[in-house]
């Protein structure tokens, strides 16, 4: 195409910006927490050029690595860099989009067959003093927390046999071992995934390969103190389709979804599949966790088919937004159990409302967790929301859930004002809950935006905003993000 389509992926707020800045000294307006030092990472979709299609879509964008720091005299300086993937510098030589149709390698110029396709705009991993970033469909690449310079195509050393990594890795508090997995492992509509253990150094311990029950987009992924925990929903992906130049994913109402569950340093033939209702999808999981009884939770952001229209609508799914079902879900299973996959099933309990990017604290991660924080939409909201991200609205609403049963806070912005994904920042007080960073946008006018960054506190979000940055630059809204602090940045400079 010579131009970007006139589509909700490409206008508004998700018109595309394409342009490395580097911001320093920005004010700080209120006060700054003392622990809220480092730099807080973004992934930003963001195209280069035109599409091939018209269809095309947000997540296709390229890759771009934002970085919002904190510094000690409480300024904040902000940069943002195109993440330099061999697709970005394929379509950079010939001044054009040369790759097509979303994860579809069928549709791209033939002169760009078996170049790497993936994008890099998922999620920003750190671990191990080491920079990745990730998208599910390739290896991460691997970026200079300091500069934003992109060091390449990153495979553990040479360790990594997959050719895919998840963008929603897990890491332990307790050993700082980081669990991940990569499906579609050997290629497109693959059923086949690998499981990897990487050491607090960094180094990968263990890849072990297995099959899913059929090729399903696996976005997310859950580990407790003793297991790892795949969901398998149906949406999912055809070879065939894919020759003829379809579409990457279709979704399948009729089809059932699955857990798996396998003890975390086991091996994969002790994989135990548990049977989901038919039909469902999320991308996006709170934690999971073991009771006093053994049984096994597992938390998600679970929605009556899959929330991207992009999807839905080429399976022949057309339904508004609005008209989804959704909550946040608990499964709970029996990982002892006996029986197999047509005897076992998941018990479902309904324990928050619609809407996704949950966030806990760090240290609880695979353990009992009292609170936790997510994005949903206003129900009382008294004007429209924000157009923009890959769904096509912004949430507007922010809550801290008490998982204990306790009354939740709720934070929300007025019209035309949306929340990008939080993260959490740990408090050095004993007791106190610690503190969300998010980039907050709000449409002031046409195609005219407002981006700040507000930092909250964690356990009282209702209070709103303790301290602000404006950032004087057009933003695109991110995928998800990641909190460093200053000090594990020094010790990685040393």
């Amino acid at each position: 195409m010579d131009a970007f389509p006139q589509t909700m992926y490409f206008t508004g707020l998700n018109a595309p910006v394409g342009e490395e800045v580097s911001l320093t000294g920005l004010a700080v307006e209120g006060t700054l927490p003392p622990e809220v030092r480092g730099s807080f990472y973004r992934a930003v979709p963001d195209p280069a050029f035109p599409p091939k299609f018209a269809n095309d879509h947000t997540l296709s964008g390229d890759g771009m690595v934002s970085r919002l720091s904190f510094n000690g005299d409480g300024t904040a300086d902000y940069a943002i860099r195109f993440v330099e993937t061999a697709r970005h510098l394929a379509e950079k030589a010939a001044g054009r989009a040369r790759f097509g149709k979303y994860r579809n390698p069928y549709t791209d110029d033939a002169d760009v067959a078996g170049v790497d396709r993936t994008v890099a705009n998922t999620t920003p991993v750190w671990h191990a003093g080491r920079l990745l970033m990730a998208k599910e469909d390739g290896r991460p690449y691997r970026v200079d927390p300091v500069t934003l310079d992109t060091l390449g195509s990153y495979d553990f050393g040479g360790a990594l046999k997959s050719e895919t990594m998840t963008a929603h890795v897990r890491i332990d508090p307790v050993t700082k071992e980081l669990f991940f997995y990569g499906y579609e492992a050997d290629g497109l509509a693959s059923t086949k995934v690998a499981y990897c253990v990487v050491g607090p150094d960094g180094a990968l311990k263990s890849e072990q390969w297995f099959d899913a029950p059929y090729c399903a987009m696996m976005h997310d992924f859950t580990i407790s103190e003793n297991y790892a925990l795949f969901p398998i929903y149906p949406t999912t992906a055809d070879l065939e389709r894919l020759k003829a130049g379809g579409e990457h994913w279709h979704h399948e109402p009729e089809t059932v979804s699955w857990l798996g569950v396998m003890p975390r340093y086991g091996d994969v033939p002790e994989i135990r599949w548990f049977k989901g209702p038919k039909g469902v999808h999320s991308y996006h999981m709170m934690n999971a966790w073991e009771d006093a009884d053994g049984l096994l939770h597992f938390d998600a952001c679970l929605n009556s088919t899959n929330a991207f229209a992009f999807i839905r609508e080429p399976s022949g799914i057309h339904i508004q937004p609005w008209e989804m079902q959704g909550a946040l879900t608990r499964w709970t299973v029996d990982p002892k159990a006996d029986g197999g996959p047509e005897t076992l099933a998941v018990k479902e309990t309904v324990i928050g409302p619609p809407g996704d990017f949950p966030v806990i604290p760090a240290v609880r991660q695979g353990r009992p967790y009292p609170h936790g924080w997510m994005l949903t939409m206003n129900p009382e909201l008294q004007g429209p929301p924000l157009p923009g991200g890959p769904v096509g609205a912004m949430f507007n609403l922010l809550l801290r859930l008490d998982m204990r049963g306790g009354p939740p806070q709720a934070l929300a912005l007025p019209p035309l004002s949306g929340f990008n994904e939080p993260v959490h920042v740990p408090s050095a007080t004993e007791g106190h809950e610690g503190w969300l960073v998010t980039i907050v946008d709000q449409q002031i006018g046409d195609d005219r935006f407002l981006h700040q960054a507000w930092v909250l506190d964690a356990a009282n979000v209702a209070a709103g905003p303790v301290a602000k940055v404006t950032i004087p630059h057009r933003l695109r809204p991110q995928v998800h993000g990641w909190w460093v602090p200053q000090a594990e940045l020094d010790a990685a400079s040393a």
